[in-house]
Order: structure tokens, then C-alpha cells, then sequence
């Protein structure tokens, strides 16, 4: 079943409502509005009400110190010394993920206090979603549904609302694009021409950013008053997406001085989207991510983790100083912006509470190929030093965390154990045992917090009551499905071998 505010009725209803507004720079009629208004009202307070919980993190730090301190002692073995570091390394992440669960409570407590009870927020500001698609056939199903839900609940917040949906000249589903671009009046078909060609010689995604970016300028349209949404093709919204980014932007409109620039807030992956149950229960660590570590570095004012390339608001001013032309070997671009706007205008990010709605990927290849990708983009930034060194130096910690992440698997340690003749697995002193049990117990949080809010946004609202079990069994399978994932990418950046831009098929 699907989400409730996705079911067929509930479409057909967001879709009235949207061709409403469709070509209009205006207001739509609160008569015509008031469907879509009062379901984003009530997503609102149900957003605002939810929190991330602390009980599971020290819950199950109690239980891993107890039974790890219960079993371990001092080691002198083949293996202590290198357990000791790589079981401590994740130990800064963890902190930082735990001043980012602070952060969100904090915020989500303030919009509550501020916002309860105003209903629909509507922004005057102009607001372009831009949303670049490789034009696929297998991708259209989720481009598709993505644009509707653009159409469906963004016009009743935003009253100056386009849609670009960028391609490649000649793409495969060009026919299918053109057809649901004139759908509407608010959407415009933006085709990247075969023989455009950027500065910095850059390609794949990137190159058809910049090309819409580009176009942005020549119709003066990078001013304060214009923001632009990047989006994913298989990313959509809902109403508590388009009702966060409105109070947002507004509360920038009276911030003066201290405003934000840029914004970001939590990627979720409804059930019903999911192709591969198990990928979709690995997922359940990336909108935890996002409440936790990105929330603590984007919402703490400069975004050195990191960004995501959807549910990215910018505003367009400011996007108009950096671009997207990073060279031809950038598959990394939201990391790389996010590392030039930390450095250009430091304390000027911001984390808001409304999600996105997209996919996992389809099968556990996909899984490993997406993976690759990201970690192939990162570790080439480590190394860019055009970069400022000091957020090099966060993003080479995190790829460190990661490509060591097969090393870290219980199962892997344990068979090393076995081949070196000593399974001792305790580290060289006890005091190392409270630093391991806090590593363990955000990641049992990560899945944990990540699974209830993948299954909040799902049919029924809720977990299923096996899933929690699962997530928790098999977090070591998890652990090994991204550090072998992030492994290969690193070699493959290692290898300089010629660097790609996967884009894997994501359900519809």
C-alpha cells in the first residue's frame, strides 16, 4: 500500500489542485487550495511532534558496554593494536552524530514553538526546481512520479513556482519528457545540447547543471529573491516539504544579516518505493544521517560533511558565485559545492525539518555500484587542492571510516582471528571499551531512528513487527554491504582509472 497522502484518490487530488496554479504567478484560490492545505497542516504537527529519541542510543550502550566489558580483557595478540584504532576511529563521527540529534530536537522544538497553529505558509519569493535526469527509459516511472508530486503540493506554498526538468539532447525517453512537460504550464523542458561544453571541461550530471545554471544568468534570474531546488529524478516531495521550505525562506525574508543561504533537510525512502527489501532496510541509515551528522555540520552554519544532490535548496545569488563546473573528473559535485560554500560563506547554512521522498536502489548490484560512486567522487576531493585543506582534511576522515569499514565487520575480524591463530578480539587497555561501545551504539541508533522514520513516511505509517529485529541483526551485513562498497571506489580512485557517473534504475 502506498503512503497515504500517494494513494490514487489523494493523486488525482494534488494533481486539481496543481493544474490549479499551472502557468499563474499567483495565488491559488484557497477554495481550490484547502484539500492539499489542511493535509499539509496536519503533516506539520505530526513533523513537529516527532523528535529523534535518545532512549535507543544509551540503551544500547548500556547493553554493549555491560556485555563487551563483561567478556574483554587486556590484549596483547596480533590483532589488539589494530583493533584499537580501527574501532575507535569512528569515535569523532559519533560525537558529532550525537550534537546533530541535540541540534534537531532543539529546532524541531523552536519551529514548533514558532509555527504551531499559522497553517499554510506561503513564500513570495521565486522558487525553481530543477531536477536533471540521464533521460532513461527504466528511469522515467520515477521521474514521473516525482515531477507530479512538484506539481501537486509546491504551487500552494509557492505562488511563483517553474519546474526544470534538464536532459541531453537525444536522450532515450526524450518522447515520454516532452509529453509530461506539457502537462503543465509550470514546467519547462531544458535540453543540454550535444555540442555544450563547460569551462572546466566537466560532464555527466554536472555538466547539465551548469548548463541550466547558465541559463539562470542569461535570464537574470540569479537574484536574492530566487531560490532553486535541486532534486534527484526520483525524488519527489510532499506537503510538509513544501510547507518547511516556505517558512524557511520567509524566515530568511526577516533575518537580515544573519540570513541563510542554502538549506537542507531529511532524505527518506518510503517502503512502497522499494524494489529490494534488503537495500531498503540498509537505507535506513541515511535519513538518520541527516538528523544527526548533517544535521550538526549544515545546520551548525557550514556544510563540511558534505551535501546531498537533492532536496538542496540554494539561493540562486549565491549559487551564481560558485557553479557547478568542478573539471572532468568531478562525480562528487554536491561535495564539492558544499566544500567552496563553506569556505566562501561560512555560518551561512541551514537544516530544515521537511523530507523527500525517493527510492533505494532496486538490487543489491545497484547497491554496491551507487556506493562505489560516492565514495570514487569523495576521495578525489580529498586530493583537489584547489579545496581548503581543513575541510579535505573532515571529508579524508570520513573516507577513511569508510574504506576501512570490511576490516571493522565482526565477521571478518573474527575470521582473521582464526587465520592468525589468535580470536582475542579485546583491545590493548579496558578504557578503549567505553569508546567501542559508543561506536556501536549510535550505529544500532542509525538503524534504528532511520527504519522508524523510512517506515513513518510508508504505507500504514508504522514498522512492521519484524523489521526492527532485522535492521538490528543485520547491521554487521549492512556494515559489509557499504564498506565493500566504499572499498571499491577508493581502488578504483586509487587505480585513476577513468571515472563514471552510474546511474542506477530506482522503482517507481
Amino acid at each position: 500500500m502506498p503512503p497515504d497522502w500517494d494513494t490514487p484518490a489523494a493523486r488525482r487530488e494534488r494533481l486539481a489542485v496543481g493544474e490549479a496554479g499551472a502557468g499563474q504567478w499567483r495565488a491559488i484560490p484557497e477554495t481550490v487550495a484547502s484539500p492539499a492545505t489542511r493535509q499539509a497542516r496536519d503533516l506539520n504537527r505530526s513533523l513537529t511532534r516527532w523528535k529523534p529519541a535518545y532512549w535507543p542510543l544509551v540503551l544500547a550502550y548500556f547493553l554493549v558496554l555491560v556485555i563487551t566489558g563483561w567478556f574483554a580483557e587486556p590484549s596483547v595478540g596480533a590483532l589488539a593494536w589494530p583493533l584499537t584504532v580501527v574501532w575507535t576511529w569512528p569515535l569523532f563521527g559519533t560525537l558529532i552524530g550525537i550534537v546533530g540529534i541535540r541540534r534537531t530536537r532543539k529546532r524541531l522544538r523552536r519551529s514548533a514553538a514558532r509555527w504551531d497553529g499559522r497553517g499554510l505558509t506561503r513564500s513570495e519569493d521565486f522558487l525553481i526546481v530543477v531536477v536533471s535526469t540521464i533521460g532513461r527509459l527504466d528511469t522515467y516511472p520515477a521521474l514521473e512520479r516525482s515531477v507530479l508530486s512538484y506539481l501537486a503540493y509546491l504551487p500552494a506554498c509557492f505562488p511563483r513556482l517553474r519546474i526544470d526538468i534538464v536532459i541531453d539532447e537525444g536522450c532515450e525517453a526524450t518522447g515520454q519528457i516532452t509529453r509530461l512537460a506539457a502537462r503543465s504550464g509550470l514546467i519547462r523542458l531544458v535540453t543540454v545540447p550535444d555540442r555544450y561544453r563547460t569551462p572546466n571541461g566537466t560532464r555527466f550530471k554536472a555538466r547539465a547543471t551548469h548548463y541550466s545554471h547558465e541559463l539562470r544568468i542569461s535570464e537574470h534570474e540569479n537574484r536574492d529573491d530566487v531560490w532553486v531546488l535541486h532534486m534527484d529524478d526520483d525524488t519527489g516531495v510532499g506537503p510538509d516539504t513544501a510547507l518547511a521550505m516556505a517558512r524557511f525562506i520567509e524566515e530568511q525574508r526577516h533575518a537580515g544579516k544573519d540570513a541563510k543561504h542554502m538549506a537542507q533537510g531529511i532524505l527518506t525512502y518510503p517502503r512502497d518505493y522499494a524494489g529490494n527489501r534488503l537495500t531498503w532496510l540498509a537505507d535506513s541509515a541515511r535519513p538518520a544521517e541527516d538528523v544527526a551528522r548533517f544535521s550538526a555540520w549544515t545546520g551548525g552554519g557550514t556544510p563540511r560533511a558534505g551535501l546531498h544532490g537533492e532536496l538542496l535548496l540554494v539561493r540562486a545569488s549565491i549559487e551564481a558565485t560558485i557553479g557547478w563546473d568542478f573539471g572532468r573528473r568531478s562525480i562528487a559535485e554536491d561535495a564539492e559545492f558544499a566544500l567552496i560554500f563553506s569556505a566562501r560563506y561560512e555560518g551561512r547554512s541551514a537544516w530544515f525539518g521537511g523530507r523527500s521522498y525517493g527510492a533505494s536502489p532496486a538490487s543489491l548490484r545497484d547497491f554496491f555500484r551507487q556506493r562505489e560512486r560516492w565514495c570514487w567522487g569523495l576521495s578525489a576531493l580529498v586530493f583537489n587542492r584547489s579545496l581548503q585543506l581543513r575541510n579535505r582534511l573532515l571529508v579524508g576522515y570520513s573516507v577513511m571510516s569508510w574504506v576501512v569499514g570490511p576490516i571493522q565487520n565482526v565477521g571478518v575480524v573474527l575470521l582473521l582471528g582464526v587465520i592468525v591463530g589468535d580470536p582475542n578480539t579485546s583491545p590493548v587497555a579496558l578504557f578503549v571499551i567505553p569508546l567501542w561501545s559508543l561506536n556501536m551504539a549510535y550505529a544500532i541508533w542509525m538503524y534504528w531512528e532511520g527504519l522508524r522514520l523510512n517506515a513513518a513516511v510508508s504505507g500504514g505509517g508504522r514498522r512492521r513487527w519484524w523489521e526492527p529485529w532485522a535492521v538490528i541483526l543485520l547491521i554487521p551485513v549492512f556494515g559489509l554491504m557499504e564498506g565493500v562498497g566504499g572499498l571499491r571506489g577508493f581502488v578504483k580512485f586509487a587505480r585513476r582509472a577513468e571515472n563514471k557517473f552510474v546511474v542506477i534504475a530506482k522503482p517507481s
